[in-house]
């Protein structure tokens, strides 16, 4: 079963899913130290992030959830990447599940004019830093992001990608 995800906005059905899928992945795969209790914004994705600017999407394979993205609006038509996270069994080249997702998003701020999409990661993501600098985004330095960024504790390493 080669089929792509399809990319959704979110919808509240999927809650427990997506805080599944997001723990399971900061916990168990990169031994993040951040329980469920320090992402209150999991808890209300709909008034935390599909607000203004912002919104949040779900890739599903079936009726799957295998990745998540969001874009968190931050004023001055410019938004925050936060929680793109994708199941290890859909990540890479086959189902191109971090691709779908990053061109939804970026195909949706461009939509709606947005300037600027700024990203805070940990250093232990390596490929998710090759994958954000193969989309074009260009590291920047904690001083160079706007001053209503918020910037999480884990967050160490910066990216910013210019829209049109």
């Amino acid at each position: 079963m080669n089929d792509f995800p399809i990319v959704k906005e979110y919808n509240s059905e999927h809650l427990e899913e997506v805080i599944e899928l997001i723990l399971h992945i900061q916990q168990q795969e990169y031994n993040v130290a951040i329980t469920q209790g320090d992402q209150p914004d999991l808890f209300n994705i709909e008034e935390y992030y599909q607000t203004g600017n912002g919104n949040f999407w779900i890739a599903f394979h079936g009726k799957r959830v295998v990745g998540t993205i969001s874009l968190l609006d931050i004023g001055e038509q410019q938004v925050a990447l936060r929680k793109m996270f994708v199941h290890e069994d859909f990540r890479g080249a086959t189902f191109k599940t971090a691709s779908l997702l990053l061109d939804t998003a970026i195909n949706w701020a461009n939509e709606h004019s947005i300037n600027a999409v700024f990203l805070g990661t940990t250093p232990q993501f390596l490929a998710a830093h090759r994958f954000y600098e193969k989309n074009g985004f260009i590291t920047i330095s904690r001083k160079d992001l706007p001053e209503n960024f918020p910037v999480l504790q884990v967050d160490k390493k910066f990216y910013k990608y210019v829209i049109n």
